[in-house]
């Protein structure tokens, strides 16, 4: 049951005290390795900026990526859209091609497994996959929910997520219920055994504890990674950045050592493995792509109750074209065509007035049909959201796409997009990329904005932020 948030934080010890990320940077510089996020939806880089984000995994392309000297590479596989036999034969190939870019420029990596904060994914089979397409080479897998922007705490091994003032234990959500990744455990060690089934019993689960974190510091955590044994899964509990500080200087000191983890993580343990300083939220200047006289367009995939309660707060916006786009009919191929095509009319009208446009699904849950299962009613809905978009004969100011599944698939079948820099947050959590040379529209403000982020108010935040009305504040 929910429980309140500031009485039971100020139950904790304290934090660490030191300020770790210079320690962090200059470990990761020393080392020179590059952190290669394979990201099972575009919304991972929502903690980072001024790094980039390749859709395609080519050996090329990672080559390309390791011989960049930053310290970070975001590798979008949007696996978490597949079945599971399609997500780990991403994971396998992107590993072949890592291991022979790795080979080509002599550069050593590390990899991040990212995934859902709120425990959604393909686990364990997609971090079963890259390690064995790796040859096994690590000596644990860690397992690093926490998401300081979205209110994701581990404590007592107890993953929360935060609704207002109160905590919530994960498993108590409506995150637990999703069709394709529901769990019964909010206790990590219990959700880990949960995942691997009879192979792993909870106490085969080892922990870093807050007291670990808090009271031992950095050289607690090295000896008790040093001391497990070879190819546990290790849960890390964080209830803040600080802490995060504590865990990745630990791990960094045991991997100078020589030992080498799998990481298995939300987004904010990228920022601080990377060695990336938080930067302000950006400005409503910060993000004009040139002069528009066109609008801009929301898209809207995610259907969770987050997500409707954010579209009802837009559709109260001034000079907003509602457009939408009825679930069932988008289904049935007798009118499919018909939809998008009313669709693209209305939305190309408007943007040539100057009007911005929401494009949303309707709010009906169809999990599935006679024909679809629940995974391939999400692909065909996105199927035809990309349609529409690709449909359009007028470039728009910007493009909001909300939805891990729905902003993948505009970005690289919509919009072509195969390298793009994530420019920064303008809402907590909500990343803005900056569209390459390569893609339909160059230069384009893009907004990623993942389904279970932000207030109620934080899309039409995030429309006034574009348009230049806005005051800003986190979402």
């Amino acid at each position: 049951m929910p429980i309140p948030k500031a009485a039971y934080l100020a139950t904790l010890p304290p934090e660490w005290p030191e300020d770790l990320l210079p320690s962090i940077q200059a470990m990761v510089n020393t080392a020179g390795t590059k952190l290669v996020v394979l990201d099972d939806d575009p919304t991972g880089c929502q903690t980072v900026h001024d790094v980039a984000v390749y859709t395609e995994w080519s050996v090329t392309a990672l080559t390309a990526a390791l011989h960049e000297p930053d310290t970070v590479a975001y590798i979008l596989t949007n696996s978490r859209s597949v079945p599971l036999p399609a997500a780990q034969a991403i994971n396998r190939e992107i590993a072949t091609h890592l291991q022979a870019a790795s080979r080509s420029v002599g550069r050593d990596y590390a990899v991040v497994s990212r995934s859902d904060s709120t425990l959604r994914g393909h686990y364990p089979g997609e971090t079963q996959a890259l390690s064995d397409a790796l040859g096994n080479p690590f000596d644990a897998t860690l397992i690093i929910p926490f998401f300081g922007e979205g209110g994701r705490l581990t404590i007592g091994d107890i993953h929360y997520v935060a609704e207002g003032d109160s905590l919530t234990p994960a498993a108590e959500t409506v995150y637990a219920q999703d069709a394709v990744f529901g769990y019964a455990h909010s206790d990590l060690r219990a959700w880990v055994s949960e995942k691997h089934g009879a192979s792993l019993a909870p106490d085969d689960v080892a922990s870093l504890t807050l007291d670990d974190v808090r009271q031992g510091g950095p050289e607690a955590i090295t000896a008790k990674l040093l001391s497990l044994p070879r190819h546990t899964v290790c849960i890390a509990n964080a209830a803040s950045y600080r802490d995060l500080e504590v865990i990745v200087a630990g791990l960094l000191a045991a991997e100078a050592r020589g030992k080498r983890y799998l990481y298995r993580t939300a987004a904010s343990f990228v920022r601080v493995r990377g060695g990336i300083q938080p930067r302000p939220l950006l400005q409503h200047g910060e993000l004009a792509s040139g002069r528009a006289t066109t609008g801009g367009v929301v898209v809207v995939g995610s259907h969770i109750p987050k997500t409707t309660q954010q579209i009802a707060a837009a559709l109260t916006l001034p000079s907003l074209c509602a457009v939408e786009l009825p679930v069932r009919p988008i289904l049935d191929p007798a009118s499919r065509s018909a939809e998008i095509a009313r669709s693209i009319t209305a939305i190309d009208a408007a943007l040539e007035s100057g009007e911005d446009v929401l494009v949303y699904t309707s709010r009906e849950l169809v999990r599935e049909t006679p024909t679809l299962d629940t995974l391939e009613v999400g692909q065909q809905v996105s199927r035809v959201l990309v349609a529409v978009v690709r449909g359009l004969h007028t470039r728009p100011a910007w493009l909001i796409t909300k939805g891990g599944i729905t902003s993948s698939d505009i970005a690289t079948s919509g919009l072509g997009v195969t390298r793009a820099l994530v420019l920064g947050q303008a809402i907590a959590g909500v990343p803005i990329w900056r569209t390459g040379p390569e893609s339909r529209w160059p230069g384009l403000t893009y907004v990623v904005f993942p389904g279970n982020v932000g207030s109620d108010s934080a899309l039409a935040e995030m429309i006034e932020i574009l348009r230049g009305t806005a005051t800003q504040g986190s979402g």
